[in-house]
C-alpha cells in the first residue's frame, strides 16, 4: 500500500472508533459532562484525574476527533502531493476536511444543546457522510488515475440504493432514542403484542422504526442477492455483499436486545458500531462497483447501433456546443413533464392531512410546502435521470425517445447516473432537513422502486410492468401527507390506491399510441404481447377499479360534497371514454384516436380529481 492508501484506511478506522465512542459517551450521559467546548471547564483545558469517568470519556471522544481531523488535513495535502493527477480524488479530500469542521461545530452545538435530539442526529449523519467519503477517498486510490471504462451501473445503482436505505435507518434509530420512544412497547419483535399498531405521536418514532428495518433488511438481501448472480467474477464485491448480508440480521437481534434489557449499554454501542460497520461495507460496495465498471472495457448498450447507418453507440458522448445546451440537456434527464404531474398529488394530500393536525400555523405549512416540493421534484429527475441511463440502449430504438440526451449524445452516461445519483442524494437531505425523516425515505423507496423494481426488474420481462411499476409514482400524495402528520394515515393509502389503479389506463392508453415502438424495441408492453381487444379490456376493468376506490374515499377521508360531485362527474367521463375504446377494441385505427384521448383526459382527471379534494377540504374547514 501507498502512504496514502495508509493514511486513508487509518483515519477510516479511526473515525468508525471514534462514531462508536460518540456512542458510549451517550450511553453514560456523558455529552455534557464538560460544558465548554473545546476545552472541558472554564479556564481548564485538560480535565484532572479527580474529575470522574464521564469527564474522561468525553475528553476521550474530542481528542480523537482532533486526531480524526489532523488525519484528513493530512490526507489532502498527500493527495494534492502525489495524485494530483486525481482531481476526484483531491477534491474528495478538500471535501472531507470542509466535512471534519463542519462536524466539529455540530460537535459544539450538540454540548451548547444539552445533546437534544436534533442534534444529536445531525451529528451522527455528518459522522455517517464523513465515513461514506473516507471509503470512496481509500476506494479511489486503488484504481488508475484515468477512468475510461464504460461498464454496465446496473449492480452499482442496486448497492446504491441498499447503502442509502441503511443510512436512513440509521438516522430513524437515533431518532427513536433521541425521542425517547424506545420504551413504549417493552416486547420484541412485535409490538404490544401485534406487528401493526395504530400510530401515535407517542409510539411513531418506534413503530417506524421497525417496519422500516424489515424493510432495509430485505433490501440488504435483495443487494446479497444482485451481487452473488450479477458479480461472480469480482470476489471484493461478493464478499463485501455477503459480510453486510451477515451482519444485517445480527444488528437486527442485537437492537432487539436494546428493548429487552431496557436499553442497555453494551447493546446500543454494539447495535450502532455494527450499523456503522454494515453503512461503511455498502459504500464501499458502490464504490468497488462503480470504479469496477469505469476501468472496465467500454461496452455499447445492447441494441444501440444507429438504425439508419448500423453504426455509433448509446455511450458514446458529443461534446456540447455552449453550456446552455449542456444545461437544457440535463434538465431534459428529469423528465420535468412528468414531475409535474406527479407533484399534482402531493400538495392536495397535505392540504387533507393538515385536518390530522390542528393548529398547524400557515406560515409553517407554506414552508413545508415548498421543501416537500422541491425534495419530491429533486427524487423525481433522480429515479428518472437514472431510468434514462438504465434505457438509452432502447430509448435509441424508439421514434418518440431517441432525441432524448443519451440515445441523441448530448450527455455522457457515466455522467448522467451520476448526476442521477447525486439528486438523490440532495432529494433526501432536503426531505430530511427540512421535512422528516419518514418523507425522506419514502422519497427514497419511490427512487428505489422506479428504479430498481419497474424499470431493472419489469420493464423488459413482464407485461405487468406498468402495474406494479406504477407504486412508485403512487407515493407522491403519501409523501405529501407523511410531510404534515409524520405517519401514514388510511386516508393516505387511499390516495396511493387512487393513483395506483389510475396508471395502468394512463399508461396503456399512451402505450396502444406508441405500441409499434415498444415492439421494436423490444419492450413486452400489453399491447404489444396481448393485443389491441385485451389492452382495450385492461383499461376498461382498471378504470371501474380506480373509480370505485375514488368513491371510497369519499367516506374514509370524511370529503364533502364538492369532492362527491368531481369524483361522480370525472369518473363517469372516465367510464365512458373507457367503455368506448373497450367496444372499438377490435378496429385499430379507431383505438389508436381513442386511446389518445383517453390519455389526454387521464391527466385531466387525475388534476382536477386532486383539486376537489384540495378545494373541498378548504370549504368543509371554512365552514366548520
Amino acid at each position: 500500500m501507498t502512504r496514502f492508501q495508509k493514511l486513508a484506511a487509518t483515519t477510516l478506522v479511526t473515525t468508525l472508533l471514534l462514531v462508536t465512542l460518540g456512542v458510549i459517551v451517550r450511553v453514560t450521559a456523558s455529552g455534557t459532562a464538560c460544558p465548554t467546548w473545546p476545552g472541558c471547564f472554564p479556564g481548564q483545558f485538560l480535565p484532572t484525574l479527580s474529575d470522574g469517568s464521564q469527564v474522561w470519556l468525553e475528553w476521550a471522544h474530542r481528542t480523537v476527533a482532533v486526531i480524526i481531523g489532523f488525519e484528513v488535513l493530512g490526507l489532502a495535502i498527500l493527495a494534492v502531493v502525489d495524485h494530483r493527477d486525481r482531481r476526484t480524488l483531491v477534491g474528495a479530500t478538500i471535501g472531507a476536511v470542509l466535512l471534519v469542521g463542519f462536524q466539529a461545530w455540530l460537535g459544539r452545538e450538540t454540548v451548547r444543546l444539552g445533546n437534544s435530539g436534533e442534534s444529536v442526529t445531525a451529528h451522527l449523519a455528518a459522522a455517517m457522510t464523513l465515513v461514506a467519503l473516507l471509503v470512496w477517498i481509500l476506494a479511489r486510490s486503488l484504481y488508475p488515475s484515468r477512468l475510461t471504462g464504460g461498464g454496465s451501473q446496473r449492480f452499482t445503482l442496486v448497492a446504491a440504493f441498499g447503502a442509502a436505505s441503511v443510512f436512513a435507518l440509521l438516522l430513524f434509530g437515533s431518532h427513536v432514542t433521541a425521542t425517547s420512544q424506545w420504551y413504549v412497547f417493552p416486547d420484541w419483535p412485535l409490538m404490544g403484542g401485534t406487528a401493526f399498531p395504530a400510530l401515535t405521536d407517542a409510539n411513531s418514532a418506534q413503530v417506524l422504526h421497525r417496519w422500516i428495518a424489515v424493510i432495509v433488511g430485505l433490501i440488504v438481501a435483495a443487494v446479497f442477492v444482485a451481487a452473488v448472480r450479477l458479480q461472480q467474477r469480482t470476489r471484493p464485491i461478493v464478499r463485501l455483499a455477503v459480510i453486510a448480508a451477515l451482519l444485517f440480521p445480527i444488528q437486527a437481534v442485537i437492537g432487539g436486545l436494546q428493548i429487552l434489557t431496557g436499553l442497555s449499554g453494551w447493546t446500543q454501542t454494539l447495535h450502532l458500531a455494527l450499523g456503522a460497520l454494515i453503512w461503511a461495507l455498502l459504500v464501499a460496495l458502490v464504490s468497488i462497483s462503480y470504479l469496477q465498471n469505469r476501468v472496465a472495457a467500454r461496452q455499447p448498450a445492447a441494441g444501440s447501433g444507429d438504425p439508419a447507418t448500423g453504426s455509433g453507440r448509446a455511450d458514446e458522448a458529443i461534446p456540447l456546443r455552449t453550456r446552455t445546451d449542456t444545461v437544457r440537456a440535463y434538465i431534459a434527464l428529469t423528465k420535468p413533464r412528468i414531475i409535474e404531474l406527479l407533484l399534482v398529488t402531493t400538495v392536495p394530500a397535505m392540504i387533507l392531512a393538515t385536518r390530522q393536525v390542528p393548529g398547524i400555523q400557515l406560515g409553517h405549512w407554506l414552508w413545508l410546502t415548498v421543501w416537500t416540493l422541491v425534495g419530491g421534484t429533486l427524487a423525481a429527475g433522480s429515479a428518472n435521470a437514472i431510468n434514462c441511463y438504465l434505457d438509452r440502449d432502447i430509448d435509441l430504438l424508439m421514434a418518440r425517445t431517441r432525441r432524448r440526451p443519451l440515445p441523441a449524445h448530448e450527455v455522457d452516461p457515466e455522467r448522467a447516473v451520476v448526476f442521477g445519483l447525486a439528486l438523490g442524494v440532495i432529494a433526501f437531505a432536503v426531505l430530511a432537513f427540512f421535512v422528516n425523516l419518514l418523507a425522506a425515505f419514502l422519497g427514497l423507496l419511490a427512487i428505489a422502486f422506479y428504479v430498481v423494481v419497474y424499470t431493472m426488474m419489469l420493464k423488459r420481462s413482464t407485461p405487468q410492468n406498468i402495474v406494479i411499476g406504477g407504486a412508485a409514482g403512487a407515493l407522491p400524495p403519501v409523501i405529501g401527507w407523511a410531510a404534515v402528520t409524520g405517519n401514514v394515515g388510511v386516508p393516505a393509502l387511499m390516495l396511493f390506491a387512487l393513483v395506483f389503479y389510475w396508471t395502468p389506463p394512463h399508461f396503456w392508453a399512451l402505450s396502444l399510441r406508441i405500441r409499434k415502438d415498444y415492439a421494436a424495441a423490444g419492450v413486452p408492453m400489453l399491447p404489444v404481447v396481448r393485443g389491441i381487444p385485451e389492452t382495450t379490456r385492461q383499461i376498461g376493468l382498471y378504470t371501474i377499479l380506480m373509480v370505485a376506490i375514488s368513491l371510497i374515499l369519499f367516506a374514509v377521508a370524511r370529503m364533502g360534497p364538492v369532492y362527491l360531485m368531481a369524483a361522480v362527474v370525472l369518473g363517469a367521463l372516465f367510464l365512458r371514454q373507457a367503455y368506448g375504446l373497450w367496444r372499438r377494441g377490435d378496429s385499430e385505427e379507431e383505438s389508436t384516436a381513442g386511446a389518445i384521448r383517453l390519455y389526454k383526459y387521464s391527466i385531466s382527471y387525475l388534476t382536477l380529481l386532486f383539486a376537489a379534494i384540495a378545494l373541498d377540504t378548504l370549504v368543509l374547514s371554512a365552514v366548520g
